[in-house]
């Protein structure tokens, strides 16, 4: 049984970089032919996938977040990380690490709350 659990702080002020991980059981984040994301979803709106990191370790990126938005891994601890830069309080969510690739994904952690606010 695959199990993902987000971690990272709960708020965050404006202008500074969002972090979080997300760390991996019943599962090697390196197989190649599973794929990792980060999705969000702001108060009242859907779910915006952000972007996804490969078993091979290629990345890919929301084309709206691109530019604020990295995806990194630690393979020695089966995790994988999101950095979002330059946050603003539209960047208050939910969010969810889970195993897929947009829009496809069959396991998901149970997702943090991350408020941006000064």
């Amino acid at each position: 049984q695959v199990q993902l659990q987000e971690s990272g702080p709960g708020l965050v002020k404006p202008s500074q970089t969002l972090s979080l991980t997300c760390t991996v059981s019943g599962g090697s984040i390196t197989t190649n032919y599973y794929y990792w994301s980060w999705i969000r979803q702001p108060p009242g709106k859907g779910l915006e996938w952000m972007g996804t990191i490969a078993g091979s370790g290629s990345t890919y990126y929301s084309s709206s977040l691109k530019s604020r938005t990295s995806i990194s891994r630690d393979t020695s601890k089966n995790q994988f990380t999101l950095q979002l830069n330059s946050v603003t309080p539209e960047d208050t969510a939910v969010y969810y690490c889970a195993r897929g690739g947009n829009p496809i994904y069959d396991y998901w952690g149970q997702g943090t709350q991350v408020t941006v606010s000064s």
